[in-house]
This record gives structure tokens, C-alpha cells and sequence, in this order.
């Protein structure tokens, strides 16, 4: 028995080397969030994920939001969240808060589990190396920014020494003096594309883009950039997957190779994409 898990094992290596010799020294950008982040066995697969990818010559960049933190610790001070089109509105002290979370207890607690993993991170905040600039949205979601430049010299930087960049989606503002919260989605996908990503990755609490939003089995695939006019007159992108396929979209057209939308709640989600045949979730092209 042991004999032919040791065979199994050395099959799915051998799988593994065209795309590691296809990846390596390549740059993927990686939005997590989702399930991914609350669920400690989740967390602990995605970092491993990342720490491997990093060994093998993956240079591999972490974006991350963290809107159930930040709504915790919003309850916790008695304040209110409020979304108004899936974005968090976000006054002053709400701000406050929001960097506290995703620039201090979010980005060093996944710093601290790439350490402990074996592998090298460090934490970015947007607004470091002028990463992230940006201006106010609109006045109705309050110090909610859009990403008008991005300086990606730090992530590079950081990169060629070796280390995995843990980057928080917070952007210094062009118009103000006051910092923005950015969604993640937009954040990960202007970094990939400023950073000529050969692969762009969102994970999140669904298989991917399906057909029927209710029926599993029904995963689309593959899906290209011509094709997605169509599915969005058909409603098949709809609701919350507008903007994460408007992202792809971007990112495709800007020069990203591929970009996947796929599940978070498969541990290891990350190796089964970029390492093997069976790939997992929705690849745009």
C-alpha cells in the first residue's frame, strides 16, 4: 500500500514540472479573501500553498481585504456597518478602524503564518512606497477610494530579495490628505496588471462563474474576454460576480495572461490551479 502511494505521489511531482518550469520566476498575483481567511484549516492550506509556490521560483503577491474583521471591531466600538452596492461606507472613524484592521492585525497575522510556514513575508500596506493612489469615489460611500496610479517598485523590490509580499487594500489619497479603503478585487487586479502578472487569482466562496448560480455542476470553465457581453446579457454574470468578472476582464485586456475566479473552501485550491492538468474553478483568457 505504501509502495503505491509513494507511486501516486511521484506521478502527481512528475504532473507538477511542466508547470513549475512554465511558472518559474513568473509573477502571480493572489486576491484572498473569502472563507479562505475565517476558516483556520482554509488559512493554513492557502499559506502553505503560497510558501511552496515561493520555494519552486513562484514569485508569488498576496492582496488581502478583511471585511469580517473590520465588521467585528466596528461592533465591538458600537458602530454600524453599512454597504451601500457591496461597498462599505466608510466616514472618518470608520477609516480609523479600517487601517487599524487591515494594516495592523490582518496583514501581520498572515505574515506571521507565512513565517512560521518556513516561508519569508512581508507586510505592505497600499499607501507604502506610494503603492496604491487614489482618489475619493463619491461622496455617498465616504472615504471609499479608486485606484488612479500604482507605483509597484516596493512590490518588486521586495520580490527580488526573496520575500512574499502581504499587501493590505488601503491607498494614500491624490486628492486629499486622507487615506482610502479600497476593495480588494480592484486593489489585487491593478497590482497584477502594473506588475505584468503572468497569472491573476481571486479566491472566493463559490466554484467559480456558473451557469446556474444555484446548481454546482453547472461551472463554466473557460470563458473568454469576448464571450462575457453575452453572459452578462444572458444573466449568468450577475449580482456580486460583476465586479470580480469586470476585474478579470481588465486585467485580461491589460495584459495579464490568465486570470481565475475560483473556490477558497477546496483546501489547497491554489497547487491544484497552477500545478496540475485538472485545474480548478473559472479561467478567463
Amino acid at each position: 500500500m505504501k509502495q503505491i502511494d509513494a507511486k501516486i505521489k511521484a506521478q502527481i511531482l512528475v504532473e507538477a514540472l511542466p508547470y513549475i518550469q512554465e511558472y518559474a520566476g513568473e509573477i502571480i498575483v493572489i486576491k484572498y479573501g473569502g472563507n479562505a481567511m475565517i476558516n483556520e484549516e482554509l488559512k493554513e492550506a492557502v499559506i502553505k500553498d503560497v510558501v511552496l509556490l515561493n520555494l519552486i521560483g513562484i514569485r508569488v503577491v498576496l492582496v488581502h481585504g478583511g471585511g469580517p474583521e473590520i465588521s467585528e471591531m466596528l461592533e465591538k466600538v458600537g458602530k454600524e456597518s453599512v454597504f451601500v452596492n457591496g461597498l462599505r461606507c466608510t466616514d472618518d472613524e470608520t477609516m480609523d478602524i479600517v487601517q487599524m484592521v487591515l494594516c495592523g492585525k490582518v496583514n501581520k497575522n498572515l505574515v506571521s503564518m507565512l513565517q512560521k510556514a518556513g516561508g519569508n513575508g512581508i507586510g505592505l500596506a497600499g499607501v507604502d512606497g506610494n503603492l496604491f493612489e487614489a482618489v475619493r469615489r463619491d461622496d455617498e460611500h465616504g472615504n471609499v477610494g479608486n485606484i488612479v496610479n500604482v507605483n509597484p517598485q516596493i512590490v518588486l523590490d521586495v520580490l527580488e530579495k526573496g520575500y512574499i509580499p502581504v499587501v493590505s487594500s488601503i491607498a494614500a489619497g491624490v486628492d486629499q490628505t486622507m487615506n482610502y479603503n479600497i476593495n480588494a478585487d480592484f486593489a489585487a487586479e491593478k497590482l497584477a496588471i502594473a506588475l505584468k502578472a503572468k497569472k491573476f487569482i481571486l479566491l472566493t466562496d463559490v466554484k467559480g462563474l456558473m451557469r446556474d448560480f444555484k446548481d454546482e455542476t453547472s461551472l463554466i470553465r473557460e470563458v473568454k474576454v469576448s464571450q462575457v457581453a453575452k453572459l452578462m446579457k444572458e444573466g449568468v454574470i450577475s449580482g456580486g460576480m460583476i465586479p470580480k468578472v469586470q476585474c478579470c476582464v481588465e486585467a485580461i485586456r491589460q495584459g495579464v495572461q490568465t486570470v481565475n475566479i475560483q473556490d477558497g473552501r477546496i483546501p489547497h485550491s491554489i497547487l491544484i490551479e497552477i500545478l496540475s492538468d485538472e485545474g480548478i474553478g473559472t479561467v478567463f483568457y
